[in-house]
């Protein structure tokens, strides 16, 4: 029975993000000749015709409600909203275009022309607070690359990413809506095929540190609550072209240097490993909560 109110909640947050109604495309910067600054558009309205969401109680019809999500509801001393810390997952609700390993993406979004553009970029953080609002839902998540398109450089990148972090500072305020937590993606771009933390190619470990690196920055001002680390490529096919033990040793040395960067520049937040088997490697390293507690305690990791 405990698990009623989130299987309810998940499935409305799933049917309202699926929602394309009431497209508007609104001018995405307006710049000065003078002044040589730009100033972008925070107007959207892809969801019109949907209310805001509001909790109706258990016997409500209605499937713009919540039936059993009260997020009021004092429960041993906190509202229910602390209990169930809901985030919408930036990637899966304005990105993930439904393609699998057997067949091409069929979700198009009205929020999305599918380009690489910051134009883009900005029209999905636009349709993502716009739906934050709808659902008073106080979090959202991101993947660097999913909020902000990769450049040639990874100055390009950055500053792409710098780009979209002050619109969503700016759709923020006075909302009370923060991130749950930010990341980065390391795991979709070719040179990652074999590893960021724990690839064998001194380029791709680089650039996953200094990924790390500004998407920790990020997170900090935006003030996210915490930082999130997924190996989804750290971990081997087989073991007859792996040498496990120095993949480990340079992954330590990865999370040591990101623990030391969080102490530098004073975020707050608290860094997570994302636990998780075969998705996509044979044998991934994070493997479950037992063999992370293990790999941090071995090397004096736990309490970073």
């Amino acid at each position: 029975a405990s698990w009623v109110p989130t299987m309810h909640v998940l499935r409305a947050f799933s049917f309202l993000a699926a929602l394309s109604t009431s497209f508007c495309r609104a001018a995405d910067e307006t710049c000065s000749a003078s002044s040589n600054t730009c100033t972008v558009s925070q107007n959207a309205d892809y969801f019109g015709t949907i209310p805001y969401i509001q909790y109706e109680g258990p016997e409500s019809k209605n499937p713009y409600a919540f039936r059993y999500y009260n997020k009021d509801e004092i429960i041993l001393g906190k509202p229910m909203k602390e209990w169930l810390r809901f985030s919408v997952a930036f990637w899966h609700s304005f990105r993930g275009d439904g393609s699998d390993p057997f067949g091409v993406g069929t979700r198009r979004f009205p929020w999305d022309d599918g380009s690489e553009t910051l134009s883009n970029a900005y029209e999905r953080m636009r349709a993502n607070f716009e739906l934050l609002k709808k659902l008073g839902v106080d979090f959202w998540c991101f993947h660097d690359r999913d909020i902000a398109p990769e450049g040639k450089t990874l100055q390009e990148s950055n500053e792409n990413l710098d780009k979209v972090v002050e619109l969503a500072l700016s759709l923020q305020d006075g909302t009370g809506i923060t991130p749950l937590w930010g990341t980065a993606q390391l795991f979709k771009h070719p040179k990652y095929l074999s590893g960021a933390a724990t690839s064998p190619t001194i380029h791709a470990y680089v650039d996953a540190a200094a990924q790390v690196k500004k998407a920790m920055e990020v997170t900090q001002k935006l003030n996210g609550k915490n930082f999130v680390f997924w190996g989804g490529r750290e971990g081997y096919q087989t073991l007859l072209n792996t040498d496990m033990e120095r993949e480990l040793n340079h992954s330590a040395i990865f999370f040591r240097l990101a623990a030391e960067h969080k102490k530098a520049i004073g975020f707050e937040g608290t860094l997570l490993i994302e636990p998780k088997p075969q998705e996509p490697t044979k044998h991934q390293y994070d493997w479950d909560t037992a063999t992370t507690m293990a790999f941090l305690m071995k090397y004096g990791l736990e309490k970073d």
